[in-house]
């Protein structure tokens, strides 16, 4: 344990199973009090019973605005502040053709990875305004930045996570609050393995399915997210707010190989005016 957080108090949404539980398992391995917050009863309790006194449980549904409060509360209640919020729940959600697309799904979808973010950033300001500081993150996604890179829904609300992101970021420097989205790519998960193999719980064959697309040599795991969760919750990354940290291997932004390194072009030239080279 180096203790990065050492001292501060957490909540996590979505942190019974993937990356949310990977990163309280980081968090609190880093001196961290976390309040693990997800709809999957039983499992948030069993990972609570794995992290010991330095966890608590609650049942929240991130759409809605009393759960989201009572988790803020109940953090403050136990552990006496809140420095980091981590708006990670999220779903896959409505999938389809957009002529065919159903709006209860659809509204579901926006619901808990807008919403949701929105609602933990308005009850985590409130706590901590008056204190003048903390770390308030958001997962966001490579779809949220690039087309066809997810379903309609998941995509356009991942592209409000940014845009909120900034926007909340904007006003709460000024009180010393730090507000940052992550964006993973292929993550094994019990989500991504369902997509891969329909079956939530092959999570080997979806290692299988995604080796390969990124510059790890592998997909991406739950700790690589977590470890650039815990990077924007510490004081390390005091200077950085309003930012999205892409952590999916270069698939948005460096998915080579370039054309003009390789091939016939590994060899160096230059092109000017007509087509004429040197």
């Amino acid at each position: 344990m180096t203790g990065r957080l050492q001292g501060k108090v957490a909540v996590i949404t979505g942190a019974a199973s993937g990356i949310g539980a990977a990163t309280a398992r980081r968090f609190v391995h880093e001196g961290a009090l976390v309040l693990v917050a997800d709809v999957q009863d039983d499992a948030g309790r069993t990972l609570v019973e794995e992290l010991g006194a330095a966890a608590r449980f609650a049942h929240v549904d991130v759409a809605l605005e009393e759960d989201v409060a009572a988790a803020v509360d109940l953090a403050v209640a136990e552990f006496g502040r809140l420095d980091v919020m981590f708006n990670n729940a999220g779903i896959f959600g409505a999938t389809g053709s957009i002529a065919r697309s159903r709006m209860d799904d659809v509204d579901r979808t926006i619901a808990v990875i807008l919403r949701g973010a929105f609602l933990g950033m308005k009850h985590a300001a409130r706590v901590m305004i008056p204190q003048e500081s903390g770390s308030i993150l958001s997962t966001t996604s490579p779809g949220g930045i690039q087309g066809g890179l997810g379903p309609h829904a998941y995509s356009a609300a991942k592209a409000g996570v940014i845009g909120l992101t900034q926007s909340v970021a904007a006003e709460l420097r000024h009180y010393r609050i730090r507000v940052n989205a992550i964006a993973p790519g292929a993550v094994v998960s019990a989500m991504t393995a369902d997509i891969v193999t329909g079956d939530a719980s092959d999570l080997a064959g979806a290692t299988e399915g995604l080796r390969g697309i990124d510059v790890a040599g592998r997909p991406g795991i739950p700790e690589d997210i977590a470890a650039g969760a815990l990077y924007l919750a510490s004081d390390e990354a005091v200077f950085v707010t309003g930012s999205t940290l892409m952590v999916d291997g270069g698939v948005t932004f460096a998915n080579g190989p370039s054309p003009f390194a390789t091939g016939d072009n590994v060899e160096p030239s230059a092109h000017h005016e007509a087509g004429r080279r040197s």
